[in-house]
């Protein structure tokens, strides 16, 4: 005979001091089988998402900010700078595809039950380079969802182009859509917004540095711990524009952290699915310097290059703002 509900609940992981849980897709899944509550407030997931998603319960969270993979196709790991030394790029493993049509599967998958966790009146973003984002975009609307924007990251401190023979990559574009057409109510914070930019319409161009400086995550040696770290100035901007303190926000490919380290900041509730457990590990210690209700980070000294230059004045933008 099993274990009444009660007695498996309270062996079930305790949140750390810091607000989260840290628990292996076997248990998470298991406990979503048997009814269990989800451990209170934060859950951090180590294991694929494919994996995971299925044991959400549906219509469940109120924003999902997506960072997949961008499916690079790098033919070499020796690009170097003119100086000759070596430039530091995407070469990872977890951003390797056999094909298009391999990552479209992949991609088709986590969309769709990314689509069945979302909330009626909720919203899911997704960040790409023009590697990925067209194919992503394309099945974003076969799965059902509905464009409500899209917005250009302008990186005001780009990596240069090494080689000389393309444009520098300085943007990198974010679908903001909605579950269907038909959905109502979505969460658009446009008086915060307007605030946040001097009393001017938020317009569709951010102009944000990359993820640099002390925010950059390295190691003893100054080597970046992760490839595609995002700023936490970027996913500030969209947890106040599209969300509300208390929501539930989904990060299916949490990498180091950042969307969780801002939705505790700014007030929000999260659930982060990493398949690595070293960037687990990078998430875990990035929480525990949060405080314990959530404030600003503990300052620690990390490794890293000067802070990228600041966004430009306000922009302007005339009429009101399109109904989702």
């Amino acid at each position: 005979m099993g274990l009444p509900t009660a007695e498996l609940e309270r062996q079930a992981p305790q949140p750390a001091p810091h607000g989260y849980v840290r628990i292996a897709p076997a248990d998470f899944n298991a406990a979503a089988v048997l009814g269990l509550n989800t451990p209170p407030p934060n859950v951090l997931i180590e294991g694929d998402c494919l994996d995971v998603l299925s044991f959400i319960p549906s219509n469940s969270v109120d924003v999902i900010f997506a960072d997949p993979p961008y499916n690079l196709q790098l033919r070499t790991t020796d690009l170097r700078r003119p100086n000759e030394t070596l430039v530091d790029g995407v070469d990872d493993h977890w951003d390797r595809f056999g094909s298009f049509a391999e990552y479209d599967r992949f991609t088709e998958r986590w969309l769709s039950e990314c689509r069945r966790v979302l909330a009626p009146t909720g919203s899911m973003w997704v960040i790409g380079s023009y590697h990925n984002i067209f194919r992503v975009g394309s099945l974003l609307q076969d799965a059902g969802y509905w464009i409500l924007n899209s917005v250009a990251w302008v990186k005001v401190n780009p990596m240069p182009h090494f080689r000389g023979v393309r444009f520098t990559n300085a943007h990198e574009t974010l679908i903001w859509a909605k579950k269907s057409e038909g959905a109502r109510k979505i969460t658009f914070n446009y008086r915060a917004l307007k605030e946040l930019n001097g009393g001017k319409q938020m317009r569709s161009d951010w102009y944000l540095p990359i993820c640099s400086g002390a925010e950059r995550l390295r190691d003893a040696n100054g080597r970046k711990l992760h490839s595609t770290q995002k700023p936490e100035a970027l996913l500030e901007r969209v947890l106040l524009a599209t969300s509300r303190e208390g929501d539930l926000v989904l990060d299916p490919f949490a990498g180091t952290g950042t969307t969780g380290a801002v939705a505790q900041r700014t007030g929000r509730r999260w659930i982060m699915v990493e398949r690595e457990a070293e960037y687990c590990a990078l998430i875990e210690g990035r929480i525990a310097r949060l405080s314990p209700s959530g404030g600003a980070p503990a300052a620690v000294p990390i490794a890293g290059a000067g802070a990228g230059a600041g966004p430009p004045a306000p922009q302007d933008a005339a009429g009101p703002p399109p109904a989702p």
